[in-house]
């Protein structure tokens, strides 16, 4: 199994900080807005679980395969 892609798009992000709140190991704060830990990361459900939770849908996370894990449309 490979490494997933996180991103956040920032222009979109509003930081209201509950992706942090679900997985703070792979989400900090950064002016205000949501930024990744690393833009590489294991597989997790929490952090499948906290893009997808994102009010503002600012986190892509994708598949080693570049297929899109969340948020589904």
């Amino acid at each position: 199994m490979g490494k997933w892609s996180l991103e956040v798009d920032r222009g979109t992000c509003i930081g209201t900080g509950v992706c942090i709140g679900m997985a703070p190991d792979h989400f900090r704060l950064e002016g205000g807005t949501s930024t990744p830990v690393n833009e590489s990361v294991d597989p997790d459900d929490v952090v499948v679980d906290a893009a997808e939770s994102c009010p503002m849908e600012a986190i892509l996370l994708r598949d080693s395969d570049g297929s899109v894990l969340a948020p589904q449309s």
